[in-house]
């Protein structure tokens, strides 16, 4: 009920920002459109410094704590690193699907927002020949972690959370209470974040009432572009790419698939939660799709976390739109940012609605974009969350399928070894 009323609440915050942003845009340079703006900008302001404080540290725990929980499946080993090397070959798959499709059909173009020009006129200023920007993205993805999280180093920060949950599975046992740590720090983070979502109905409406006051009615037409580009494009990565790699790899044909994951597709389709959805998947998974419960026990649970080749594809696309909307090209080492702080950000986010707003705050935020921008994207973030939800657990059912197929059988081994004399 909880999480039904504050949908209810931001969905209302919303539309009393777009209410409000369409009055006062009809009294421009009156009195109480000036005192309303400068209010507005205030309240907006707070809400995302506020967002941007819990960031580093949630992210930093994210990862470590993702990262540092597979040591559990130690004796798999083959099965978790096939698992892994497909969960991340799908979502950079989804995630350069994601950028063509924005190249190709350029939802935002020609549409430059002026409550964005501080961040553009930011932007410019910080570009430079690309051999030095690569070189100093490079010299970037390795810094002191403590100066690192001081300063807000996002892909930075997201390297030295990989390289502690690495360093946290080779150590085992040793380190067992700094891992507790690190998954206390986790839920702290999240109870902040909880927190701060109070707000967010009063935030939202801040920035909306901004946006269309000082904005012209183009921006609702680039708003649908940007929902079928989306969209089509989630779809094509669930029907054509991942059934393709499927019958790639197992010949298990498309229709034989949908047919034993129906169930799972269309309750995530409904609730746009791939933990809810986590108990009709396993048993998708294991009674009507054949996967061995120790194989489905171990994919699909931690492909609803790290998982999300429907989020990823939607952040790299969403990211190139908003650059656009604030009249920037985004060049090739920044798209190279992008791309990964999609990837890592993705490794152990937990599946609330809070968590999927910061990811996109994350995404802007490593490459000076502007995070206002969530205004713009979270009142149709529900729409598009139930095709990408469905395209992410699909995506988890898949894997589970090509790892049987391609470590099975070393797993079946193993786990008869285990077994008792």
């Amino acid at each position: 009920m909880l999480l039904a009323s504050l949908n209810s609440r931001i969905l209302a915050g919303c539309l009393l920002g777009l209410a409000g942003g369409s009055w006062l845009a009809g009294h421009p340079g009156e009195p109480l459109t000036v005192n309303t703006l400068y209010a507005a900008k205030m309240l907006g302001n707070l809400f995302l410094d506020l967002l941007r404080m819990v960031l580093v540290p949630l992210i930093f725990a994210s990862i470590a704590g993702g990262v540092a929980n597979l040591r559990a499946h130690h004796q798999m080993h083959r099965v978790w690193t096939t698992t892994l090397v497909f969960f991340f070959a799908t979502m950079a798959l989804a995630i350069l699907i994601g950028f063509s499709a924005a190249h190709l059909f350029r939802p935002g173009e020609g549409l430059q927002l002026a409550m964005f020009a501080d961040a553009t006129a930011h932007y410019q200023a910080r570009q430079m020949p690309l051999p030095d920007y690569l070189a100093q993205f490079m010299r970037g993805l390795f810094q002191n972690p403590f100066k690192a999280l001081a300063q807000g180093d996002i892909l930075a920060v997201a390297i030295i959370g990989l390289f502690l949950g690495v360093a946290l599975v080779i150590g085992g046992e040793r380190f067992k209470q700094l891992r507790q740590l690190i998954d206390e720090l986790q839920d702290l983070c999240l109870l902040i974040v909880g927190w701060i979502m109070h707000l967010a109905p009063f935030g939202l409406a801040a920035l909306l009432l901004q946006l269309v006051a000082t904005q012209q009615g183009a921006l609702l037409a680039s708003l649908g572009h940007f929902i079928a580009v989306v969209t089509g494009t989630t779809l094509f990565h669930g029907l054509i790419v991942l059934p393709a790699l499927l019958w790639l790899f197992t010949r298990i044909s498309p229709s034989k698939f949908f047919k034993g994951a129906r169930e799972a597709l269309v309750t995530a389709f409904v609730t746009s939660s791939s933990a809810a959805t986590l108990p009709i998947t396993l048993r998708c998974t294991e009674q009507h799709l054949h996967v061995r419960k120790d194989i489905a026990g171990f994919v699909i649970p931690l492909g609803a976390t790290v998982n999300m080749d429907g989020t990823a594809l939607y952040e790299a696309a969403a990211a190139l739109f908003v650059a656009r909307l604030a009249g920037i090209e985004l060049d090739l080492a920044s798209q190279a940012i992008v791309f990964a702080v999609a990837m890592l950000g993705a490794i152990g986010a937990p599946g609330i609605p809070s968590v999927g707003m910061l990811s996109m705050v994350l995404v802007l935020e490593s490459v000076g974009l502007p995070t206002e921008a969530i205004a713009i994207l979270l009142p149709i973030d529900r729409l598009l969350d139930t095709t990408r939800t469905m395209v992410n657990v699909e995506g988890d059912m898949v894997g589970s399928l090509i790892v049987q197929k391609l470590a099975g059988s070393d797993a079946e081994t193993a786990g008869t070894s285990r077994q008792p004399a």
